[in-house]
């Protein structure tokens, strides 16, 4: 006598049935790359930080010497704006990645998903686009 089944062949996904078969591509490997991408630019961004702070507070006096005419001559310099740029771009693409990652698995409802999505996508440009003007269009000689 044998057994009843109790689920049929449908019920059950085809990776369980068979679990070392190569799964089907789907073709969309963003999340690999946004993996991916959150690990290269963690490290590279403590780099720029470290660096950056390294640089701040041993070799150019401390924050007591920041000031306007300090950001002035630091930025006249494109290697600063680089610097500066990258560390913005790459913080702010890191961070919103990350946030997107908490949405897709906090968010229960796809409408709240899309809004929280397209409100971080909004902000994200926005931060970037007016932190990119800044640096680029500083301008030291204000009268």
């Amino acid at each position: 006598m044998t057994a009843p089944i109790l689920g049929t062949s449908y019920d059950r996904p085809a990776s369980l049935d068979a679990p070392r078969a190569p799964r089907r591509s789907s073709g969309n490997n963003f999340e690999k790359y946004a993996w991916l991408f959150m690990r290269f630019s963690g490290i590279l961004l403590v780099f720029l930080v470290i660096g950056h702070m390294f640089i701040m507070l041993m070799i150019d006096g401390g924050v007591q010497r920041l000031n306007f005419a300090f950001v002035a001559g630091r930025w006249a310099s494109p290697f600063w704006q680089i610097w500066d740029l990258s560390m913005l771009w790459l913080a702010q693409l890191h961070g919103g990645n990350g946030l997107r990652t908490v949405i897709d698995d906090y968010a229960r409802k796809d409408s709240t998903r899309f809004w929280l999505k397209t409100l971080l996508v909004i902000s994200m440009i926005l931060v970037c686009v007016t932190g990119t003007y800044v640096i680029f269009t500083f301008d030291p000689n204000i009268s």
